[in-house]
């Protein structure tokens, strides 16, 4: 008996690890996450110190000098005005950021609200939300954005409008059906019985338990928008000139791919470069968040 006792003594004690340190453990494991992490960081810094990292003012043009190679000068080379590329792509990072973030923010926030309504409410509520959400899923991402600059036209917030309006719908789908599962718990029936307001019950006891795949929604869809603003820039329903954005040096840059494929070239690695960050990230924040991929 006293063996056994000094034995379990000799053993080391479990030691319990609280969520948050097990959320890093599972997040710093994915080294793609990782990746992403730190490739966002470099993104979001570059746009934060654009004016103390950028070697030239954006704007100012060389006429003399234009479509000159890369050098020691100008390490990107320079555009058809004569501007320098390095520059314009930091300073590009903001625009394509400040639309990303703000988009996803008013189109997550539009959906979820659609979402969470349609599934809590239920009967002619829900068959009318839904049905305008399905219309909109109908139509193609860059379409839907084009019909919207169409009414509204061009400029930095009527794409961030633009561009949250396309969002909104995959988020309201994606709230709508564990609502749908959530609304016949028993914790929610029981608050419902102690006389908790709707209101209160989708803040507090609905929308925390799916937050986590929001935020994992979040992530990918900050990349579809940089994509799909990049696209817009494209086309010439973006920012209006001379403020630099990604899609509108790459659209530059077509006119003169066989003489200086660097004025397209590097724009597009920074697009890829962005939205290749965010989509590790999310990769990385499902692995973190999703109850069953930690089981």
């Amino acid at each position: 008996m006293q063996s056994a006792q000094t034995l379990n003594l000799a053993q080391p004690q479990a030691r319990s690890v609280s969520p948050r340190r097990r959320m890093w453990r599972t997040f710093t494991r994915n080294r793609a996450a990782v990746l992403g992490l730190v490739m966002v960081l470099i993104v979001a810094a570059a746009a934060l110190a654009a004016p103390l990292l950028s070697p030239h003012d954006p704007i100012k043009q060389e006429a003399r000098e234009r479509l000159s190679p890369p050098s020691d000068l100008h390490p990107l080379g320079q555009d058809d005005y004569g501007r320098d590329i390095l520059s314009r792509l930091i300073y590009a990072a903001r625009v394509s950021l400040l639309v990303g973030v703000l988009s996803v923010l008013l189109g997550g926030t539009l959906g979820t609200l659609m979402g969470l309504v349609a599934a809590y409410r239920g009967g002619a509520v829900e068959n009318v939300i839904m049905r305008v959400v399905d219309t909109m899923l109908a139509f193609p991402d860059l379409i839907t954005g084009l019909l919207v600059l169409a009414v509204l036209g061009a400029g930095l917030d009527k794409m961030i409008i633009a561009i949250g309006l396309v969002i909104s719908p995959s988020f309201a789908r994606l709230a709508h059906a564990p609502t749908l599962a959530l609304r016949e718990k028993d914790f929610v029936n029981a608050a419902r019985c102690v006389g908790v307001s709707d209101l209160r019950m989708l803040r507090l006891h609905i929308l925390p338990n799916i937050l986590g795949e929001l935020l994992v929604m979040s992530s990918l869809w900050t990349a579809s928008a940089i994509r799909i603003e990049a696209n817009l820039s494209f086309i010439g329903l973006g920012v209006a000139p001379p403020t630099p954005t990604w899609g509108q040096m790459i659209r530059d840059g077509t006119m003169h791919l066989s003489t200086s494929p660097w004025f397209s070239i590097y724009p597009g690695l920074a697009v890829l470069f962005t939205v290749l960050a965010f989509n590790l990230l999310g990769d990385g924040l499902r692995d973190v968040l999703d109850p069953k991929l930690q089981a």
